[in-house]
């Protein structure tokens, strides 16, 4: 039996997109000096909303959003709280940067690109 999986939602610009494709799609980067935190959020429709209405206004994400799909342990992402920011259906997980390898580890299969957002 294959252990249980929960699925996640990763909104990105181009240049953490361009790093994930560096990993053949299997890891996220390690997090900036001033990112402490890595948000992964739970539904599709929260993350199409950064996507579309926050990166692609946003110099730093070249003006580009991309959604991204993955799976990771349910046993692994039960460690953390899910929380709200803004409503109900604006719900994400807040891991610490110091726990992205870990993180990483705990996906199973690959990152899959599923939207693209331009202005």
């Amino acid at each position: 039996m294959s252990p249980s999986t929960t699925s996640l939602y990763r909104p990105v610009g181009q240049k953490e997109l361009d790093l994930i494709r560096e990993t053949k799609w299997l890891r996220f980067p390690p997090r900036l000096f001033w990112q402490p935190i890595f948000y992964p959020v739970l539904t599709l429709e929260y993350a199409q909303h950064i996507a579309r209405d926050w990166n692609t206004k946003d110099q730093a994400s070249d003006f580009v959003g991309y959604v991204l799909q993955f799976e990771v342990l349910t046993a692994f992402i039960q460690r953390y709280e899910v929380h709200e920011v803004g409503g109900r259906d604006r719900r994400e997980y807040w891991i610490p940067a110091e726990d992205l390898g870990e993180f990483n580890e705990a996906i199973v299969g690959p990152i899959q690109l599923v939207e693209e957002f331009r202005p």
